[in-house]
Order: C-alpha cells, then sequence, then structure tokens
C-alpha cells in the first residue's frame, strides 16, 4: 500500500494534506508506515516527529519515565533516511521501550530510582530493533520490578486507561501498553513473566505477543523471574507484531536461556483447527456476565470461521497459576530486588515489596517440591495439546476500577492472572488479540496459547480473527488495514510438500509438521487420477494415496506445507512404509512432492475415494482420528 501525502506542520500536529483538500488517512500500523517510508510519500523524521507531537498532545506524564531529547530522535531518523531503506524490516518506526530492559544512553529504572542506572549497552531486543531500523523513542513505565498486573504499582504514576481514565490500565507493561493503544507509537516492548504483555493489551484494544520461551534474548533485561521471563510484543495488529517478531527472533549467545526455537512462517486459518476452551463449569469471570457474554461470543465466531471448539479440563492449567507466587519461583523476583531492599527498602513500592519479601522464605525442599509438581503439570499439558491445537481463553476474566484494586491490590491483581500466571511456567507461547468492545465500551480479549515453537500458528489463527472482529485500531478510532499477503508459493529456502491423512491440519500427526517449523500454503485437490484407501491397522488411523490410470481415479483433496530443506530432509526420513515420498500431480497441472502408498499395502483396504479426502471421510466415519 502507498500514501499519496505530503506533510503540514500546524501548531505542533501534523496534518496528511494533499494542495488543499481534507486530510488523507494518517498510516498508523508498522507496515503502513514503513510502505509510506519506502514510497517516500513521508519520512522517518516526519513520523518521529508526529510521534513527539503525540505525547504532547495526549499530555499523560505517566506512561513514559524518560523521553529521548525530540530533536536528537529526529536527527537519528533523518540519518537513517540518508542511509535508505535497504533490508530494514522496520525502517523508521518509532518505538517505545519498557524501563526494564536497557537502552544505551537513556536510564533504566524498573520504576525504582534507587535501583535506577546508566547501561553500557543496548539490550540485544534494543540493538537488533534498531538494526530493523526502528527509532526508540523512550522508555515506558511499569509495575515495580514488573512485579504486577494492574500498571498502578509505580512511583511514576497510574497511565490512564484509553477508554476510561477509572478503569487500571493493566501491567506490568502499563506504559507500553497505552502507548500503543493511544497511537503515541504503533510498537512497543514490554515483558511477560506472569501476563504483563498480555494483560494490558487485553484492556488496550490492541495485540500482545508473547513468545515462545528463549525465541526473543533477555540479555539486557532486568530479571523479574529470569527463568520464565519474555520480552514481549505490543502492536495495534499481528501482522504488526509478527513483523517486530522476526526482527528480535533468534540466538544469542549472550543470553544463557536463549532456546534455538523455530520462527516459523504464517498461514492461512486452517480449516478445523481445534480450540481448547475450558467446560461451562470451569469458565471463570468473578460474576462479570458482560465478559462472560463476550467470551461466549468469541468462541461463536471462532467457530464460524472453521474452528472445532473442544472443551478440556482446566483444573490442573488452573493449579499450576497458583505455583508461580505460592511457589518458589518468588524467590527469583527476590534475587533481582534484592539489594534494593537491603539498601533502602523505604523507596519500593509497599506492594511490591511485600510480594518480593516473600521470595526470601521457600527453602530449597519446597523449591525442589514444586518443581516436581510441575513436571505433573507438564505431562498433563502434553495429553491436553494431544487433542487439541491451541486454547482459547479470555486474556482477564474481568477488569477493575483503579479504587478497586488500591482498595484491593493483592486480591484482584491475582484474579486479573487467571488465565495468564500458567502460561510461562508450562512453557507456552501466548498471543492475545481483541475481540469485541462490551456494551459498557470496554475492551475483550481473548489469548491463543500453544505449545512453544507453535508461535506462527498462533500468529495465523490471531490475525484472521481479529482482522473478521472489525474493531477499530487500539483507541485511533480508524479501521484495520487489510491483512498482509501471505506468499502461497514456497520461497527458495523452503520445499513444499502435499498431506492428504493424518498430517493434515487438526490431525493427530499434524503437530509434526509444526514442530518442524512448517507453515500451511494451500488447500487443494489432487488431479483425478489417483485413489484413496483406509489403511487397515495403522494408529492413528492413516490413508493411502495411489495414482491409477487416467479416468479410473478421483480428485483427492490435500493440503500443501512449506518445509525448510532441513526440515524435509528430516520430515521425509521419518515416513514409514508403506507410505513413501513422491510426486503429486495437482488439479491445476501443477506437481508437487507428497505421500503416496505402496501398491501391495492396499489390498484389503478400503477404498474411500467417493468421500474426495480424508478429512470428510473421518467427519462421516466411525472412525477415531
Amino acid at each position: 500500500m502507498s500514501f499519496e501525502i505530503g506533510w503540514i506542520r500546524q501548531a505542533g500536529n501534523a496534518a496528511p494534506r494533499v494542495g488543499g483538500a481534507a486530510p488523507l488517512i494518517v498510516p498508523e500500523t508498522v507496515l503502513e508506515i514503513v510502505d509510506a517510508h519506502r514510497a517516500g510519500t513521508m519520512t522517518p523524521a516526519d513520523t518521529v516527529a508526529r510521534t513527539f507531537d503525540r505525547i504532547r498532545a495526549h499530555g499523560d506524564d505517566a506512561v513514559f519515565i524518560t523521553l529521548r531529547d525530540a530533536a536528537e530522535a529526529i536527527a537519528e531518523a533523518k540519518a537513517l533516511a540518508a542511509e535508505g531503506p535497504a533490508d530494514r524490516p522496520l525502517y523508521g518506526v518509532p518505538v517505545a521501550v519498557k524501563d526494564n530492559i536497557d537502552v544505551k544512553g537513556l536510564p533504566t529504572t524498573a520504576a525504582c530510582p534507587a535501583f535506577a542506572y546508566r547501561p553500557a549497552e543496548d539490550a540485544t531486543v534494543v540493538r537488533r530493533l534498531k538494526r530493523a531500523g526502528a527509532v526508540v523513542i523512550g522508555k515506558t513505565n511499569l509495575d515495580q520490578f514488573a512485579t504486577g498486573l494492574v500498571g498502578v504499582r509505580s512511583p511514576h504514576g497510574i497511565p490512564r486507561n484509553v477508554f476510561d481514565p477509572a478503569l487500571i490500565p493493566g501491567g506490568s507493561s502499563s506504559g507500553s501498553a497505552i502507548a500503543v493503544a493511544a497511537g503515541l507509537v504503533p510498537l512497543a516492548l514490554g515483558t511477560d513473566t506472569a501476563g504483563s504483555g498480555r494483560v494490558p493489551a487485553g484492556l488496550g484494544n490492541i495485540v500482545g505477543l508473547k513468545p515462545s520461551l528463549g525465541l526473543v534474548s533477555n540479555y539486557g533485561v532486568v530479571p523479574a523471574c529470569r527463568s520464565l521471563d519474555c520480552v514481549s510484543v505490543l502492536a495495534l495488529t499481528v501482522d504488526d507484531a509478527w513483523a517486530a517478531l522476526a526482527a528480535l527472533a533468534g540466538p544469542d549467545p549472550a543470553d544463557p536461556y536463549g532456546r534455538a526455537r523455530p520462527l516459523g512462517r504464517l498461514g492461512p486459518l486452517a480449516k478445523g483447527i481445534r480450540l481448547g476452551v475450558p467446560r461451562r463449569g470451569q469458565r471463570i469471570f468473578f460474576d462479570d456476565r458482560a465478559s462472560m457474554t463476550a467470551y461466549e461470543a468469541a468462541l461463536t465466531r471462532f467457530s464460524a470461521l472453521g474452528a472445532i471448539i473442544t472443551e478440556i479440563d482446566m483444573e490442573p492449567f488452573y493449579e499450576t497459576a497458583r505455583l508461580l507466587y505460592e511457589g518458589p519461583w518468588v524467590a527469583e523476583r527476590y534475587i533481582a530486588a534484592r539489594a534494593v531492599i537491603a539498601a533502602s527498602p523505604e523507596s519500593m513500592h509497599p506492594v511490591t515489596r511485600d510480594i518480593i519479601l516473600r521470595g526470601a522464605g521457600p527453602s530449597a525442599v519446597d523449591a525442589f517440591a514444586a518443581f516436581y509438581k510441575l513436571e505433573e503439570f507438564k505431562r498433563v499439558r502434553d495429553r491436553t495439546f494431544d487433542r487439541i491445537d491451541a486454547l482459547l481463553l479470555p486474556t482477564v476474566p474481568t477488569v477493575y476500577t483503579v479504587e478497586q484494586v488500591l482498595a484491593d491490590p493483592i486480591e484482584l491483581n491475582s484474579r486479573l492472572g487467571t488465565y495468564t500466571n500458567f502460561v510461562n511456567l508450562l512453557d507456552l507461547a501466548g498471543l492475545a488479540v481483541p475481540a469485541s468492545m462490551r456494551e459498557d465500551g470496554t475492551p475483550f480479549g481473548v489469548t491463543l496459547l500453544a505449545p512453544a515453537g507453535h508461535d506462527a500458528l498462533l500468529a495465523s489463527i490471531g490475525r484472521v480473527f481479529h482482522a473478521d472482529s472489525a474493531l477499530t485500531l487500539g483507541a485511533l478510532g480508524r479501521a484495520q488495514p487489510p491483512l498482509c499477503t501471505i506468499p502461497a508459493a514456497a520461497t527458495a529456502d523452503e520445499i513444499a510438500i502435499a498431506v492428504v491423512g493424518a498430517h493434515l491440519s487438526g490431525m493427530p500427526l499434524n503437530g509434526e509438521l509444526e514442530r518442524l517449523g512448517a507453515r500451511l500454503m494451500e488447500t487443494t485437490s489432487t488431479a483425478p487420477d489417483y485413489r484413496l484407501y483406509a489403511l487397515a491397522g495403522t494408529h492413528p488411523p492413516k490413508p493411502g494415496l495411489l495414482r491409477v490410470a487416467k479416468g479410473e481415479g478421483a480428485a483427492i483433496e490435500i493440503e500443501i506445507w512449506a518445509l525448510s530443506a532441513q526440515a524435509f530432509g528430516r520430515f521425509v526420513a521419518a515416513v514409514p512404509p508403506p507410505l513413501s515420498i513422491g510426486t503429486l500431480a495437482l488439479t491445476d497441472g501443477r506437481t508437487v512432492k507428497g505421500f503416496l502408498v505402496e501398491p501391495a499395502a492396499i489390498a484389503g483396504a478400503r477404498d474411500i475415494s467417493g468421500f474426495g479426502g480424508w478429512r470428510a471421510y473421518i467427519a462421516t466415519s466411525a472412525v477415531t482420528a
């Protein structure tokens, strides 16, 4: 997309005009801004200047703890433009950074002045943002030491909720979320240990992406719970959040908790995707009927988009959540803050101090007992995700006013973590997306969760759902832009493979593809030169696709997935006989590698070609896939 506009600055506000015409649509999202910069219809300096104009006009001093000098940031943007866009995916995009992440030249405070220091270098994520062409605007407010989901535990004030100033903004990434929701910046970094990057996103009608543990480096981030912390992304759309994650992800030798994780690629929303939801008696909303109704409406919308809704037992997940603050992981928070507590305890927020001090109590015996229990819950996690592709939960069960939270800071904070506190303990990836606006004008959001390594799957689901909501962006009142186009063809470093049975999306073996970082490219059919058979004695049940003479076959539904060359080799090596990988002819004349069966294996097998595909056969037969 491009924007044929020129910039006129009036009374400190930027307004796009063409001659004397009325203002046109201003680029607001990351991808719109990058496109406009590349097209030359606006410059990075214009965008950065607009950001500072908007911050001044917004008039909430509690959003940022430290702002860069505007002239300095604009000069950086001009220097960036002089170098050109090159291959910078975030070219000229203004970014806000939570103030527990190091930015060279700005203090890191974690919202505790007594803790403040000036880092000698950027955190790895900041360095990668800059390398991608982003311009850091400043450091945002947070619940002190990233301890809290409410956004009210800071000596720097409480950022105003952009939909109702009486409501909490959510935390701990409060300033980052408000900066995006209010349109001050299109992109911000937060952190997420217990929901700190998802809760404020849910309360701000924006996207909160919590990547798989270790996918994004934590080097240069003030730890909360070091073994669980994630740098999170806050953005107006899933496409924007994904563009940022692609720039941030990757191994970092400086981070001992970094892990080799496949980023994967976006794909279409697969037909028959299985979404797990709590049993009706386990859906917790603390008597908030508006949120309960909004959640039910979200389930209905997902069903209309082709998802299969499956009820699961949530109690083990709720029990895991209680481990986070009732177990030994609070000791990790104590490690990070103990020097400040010892030197000047009065400098800390009293609620934060009391929570962190609990971390000094648990013994090694308590720790190992909790570790053992967590491993049991991880086995439950695995069994649950054998039946579903992702969990679909409310981001928060309800919302509270600032006054309510100040009167009852611990209990109400705990309630907000009902659907978030277990996520990092169970090594799940998460994506919070807007779902609807409640009748009282409060945003309602849902969160998609899947095992680590499935970040692309969540983004592929969430982007389509968010677009289907037709919600406006944050609090801007601006319609969402069209979803970015996903390449249907395999890229130069990928190999396409057609699957016909148990590896189809929503089927039992599809996880093998996802764990290898495969992406779904399309659903199509073979040429009418094949027969499909239900093979006997296979577990899980599998079909066999056999090529026959022209005029003797049928067109069979298949899915085409793209794999890296390395992943393709690993996948093919694991294909068991009598199946093999051959060349399939498609209905449109193309050819693709895909599953075939040895002719000898169909003796006694049922010919199911009349169903047109494995999915239709499973849906209309007594076979359990």
